[in-house]
């Protein structure tokens, strides 16, 4: 008996490829050619067959590892039926029984598919019907992932229509030559990448003519099916998964559990259609209440309105979802308290007006909104508890040693939220032309992405449109947020008399796992007085 190592054989240079099941065990009696492990790379799955065949005495991989090209795979018994001379005898195959021989008879032989090598190609802006420039407001894929023919590579946004440009063939992303925010025209190169092999022959292993066989004498006992026999079938939800990479990647990012997914493919192979019909099912199925498995919300049903009259459809642009999204998850999961009061801006509006003639003479436009912004971030700094962000879980806060406000601005599309960088180290005059190119930025969709990035604090500002007061949601990861309604005259008693005096309703939404009402009534009683008092605001 002879023990003989089997190794990783040359797998097209995967280096690293996972081992992500065994298909033999100890003891088992194993044929030549026969599927030992399956390996996974970040391009293809690949099954290493038996070099000699034998008894499987020790394997030296288990599932999980990474392994390369020579490393051991297992320990194979080899029985040498040489005879006892030295000379060399050819060793004879043992004859296979009637049974076998018939069933292999039947067996088609499986062809082997050969690969075309194909060289790497770089992906363009295609014909995107305009002539200017455009910027890149998404980029959906990362390095190293493996595509699918019209899978989007990045969003594109011009001042007419946002669009995304498909992937033109599926292979693998080499390199990204663009990044957020930059602006692209027909023919910028967008990535390197190479496409997936394609099949180019199919060589059919012809087997050996089966020898006639006389039938036996008397009935012979069904022979064992093999290995490769026993796992054509995989049982649905159990431990034999055929699944690509590119499947397995989309079924991560899904939140998928393969074991539930039932495949259609060869031998029970699931492909990326089953996931996407398992996924679509899932979503059509009711939602479970709240409080059962899941932790679900019911959902609305949707309402067919054109029996009770004339209706118009307007489909929501890209900026209305994904704000109606990001509103969703932070009420779902931050539990918002909500403080309100008042600011007696009488003294900061007469000061404001004072100025009107050197903001003309500035070519500006002095509104309130640049010292409420101003007095935001003094309060900010000398409460930091409301410039931090949870992290991990919960078990961290995040101090943050710097002050950049986000405010709200309402735009044909949708909602956006253009950041203030440093609003604390800025002038009045600074923050008040800051706030105006912003916005106009905002209202002709030209906001690079950065410019919507890092801010530690949102403002809400109804202005004049109305309003005593609103209940804004955190802007997550955020911890609070400052709603502004609309300033009016009241009568405010000073003691001796009722006094005419302008009044500004804020209220300030925050996150409670966070800040608590000390918190907030401290932040709110010092923005009030900042807001009154047009004087600290100038001693700061």
């Amino acid at each position: 008996m002879v023990n003989h190592t089997i190794v990783v054989p040359d797998i097209g240079g995967a280096e690293g490829a996972e081992v992500v099941e065994l298909l033999v065990a100890v003891g088992d009696v194993i044929e030549l050619e026969q599927s030992l492990i399956v390996l996974e790379s970040d391009k293809a799955s690949m099954e290493i067959p038996a070099s000699h065949a034998g008894v499987v005495a020790e394997l030296k991989v288990a599932v999980g590892d990474q392994i390369s090209e020579g490393d051991a795979v297992l320990i194979l018994e080899i029985v040498d039926k040489a005879p006892t001379d030295d000379a060399p005898v050819e060793q004879k195959a043992p004859e296979p029984s009637p049974e076998a021989t018939e069933a292999d008879a039947l067996t088609e032989p499986e062809p082997v598919v050969a690969s075309a090598q194909v060289s790497d190609q770089i992906v363009e802006v295609p014909d995107i019907g305009t002539d200017g420039p455009v910027d890149v407001v998404e980029v959906c894929i990362a390095q190293g992932d493996v595509l699918q023919e019209g899978d989007s590579i990045v969003v594109l946004e011009s001042d007419k229509a946002s669009m995304e440009v498909p992937a033109p063939f599926a292979g693998e992303v080499l390199e990204l030559l663009i990044a957020n925010g930059a602006s692209v025209s027909q023919g910028t190169a967008l990535l390197r990448m190479r496409p997936a092999a394609q099949p180019t022959v199919a060589v059919e292993q012809s087997a050996p003519p089966a020898a006639p066989v006389e039938p036996a004498p008397e009935p012979a006992p069904a022979a064992s099916p093999s290995k490769t026999e026993e796992r054509e079938p995989p049982v649905a939800g159990g431990h034999d998964l055929y699944v690509g990479p590119a499947v397995r990647k989309l079924a991560r990012e899904f939140g998928v559990d393969l074991m539930d997914v039932q495949g259609s493919g060869p031998k029970g192979r699931i492909v990326k259609e089953d996931l996407q019909k398992y996924v679509a099912t899932r979503l059509a199925q009711p939602t479970a209440a709240v409080g059962t498995a899941g932790g679900g919300i019911p959902l609305v049903a949707d309402v067919d309105f054109s029996k009770f009259g004339p209706v118009r459809r307007h489909e929501r642009s890209r900026i209305d979802k994904v704000t109606a999204a990001n509103m969703s998850k932070s009420w779902l999961n931050v539990p918002h308290v909500t403080q309100f009061d008042d600011a007696d801006i009488t003294d900061l509006e007469d000061f404001r007006k004072s100025l009107k003639a050197e903001a003309e003479g500035r070519g500006s436009k002095l509104s309130p909104v640049p010292f409420i912004v101003k007095a935001v971030a003094i309060a900010l700094n000398e409460n930091p508890k409301l410039k931090t962000s949870l992290s991990e879980q919960g078990e961290a806060l995040i101090y943050k040693d710097y002050c950049h406000i986000g405010l709200a601005v309402d735009t044909p599309n949708g909602l956006v939220v253009p950041v203030l960088r440093d609003a604390d180290k800025k002038s009045i005059w600074v923050l008040s032309d800051e706030i105006r190119e912003l916005a106009g930025k905002a209202k002709d969709k030209k906001l690079k992405p950065d410019e919507m990035q890092g801010a530690v604090f949102t403002i809400s500002s109804l202005g004049s449109i109305g309003g005593r007061g609103f209940t804004p949601i955190v802007n997550a990861p955020e911890v609070a947020i400052l709603g502004v309604s609309n300033a009016s005259t009241q009568p405010v008693w000073d003691g001796a008399t009722f006094e005419p005096r302008i009044m500004l309703p804020v209220s300030m939404s925050y996150d409670h796992r966070v800040v608590n009402g000390g918190d907030a009534g401290r932040f709110l009683t010092q923005l009030v007085a900042l807001l009154g008092d047009i004087r600290q605001l100038a001693m700061r």
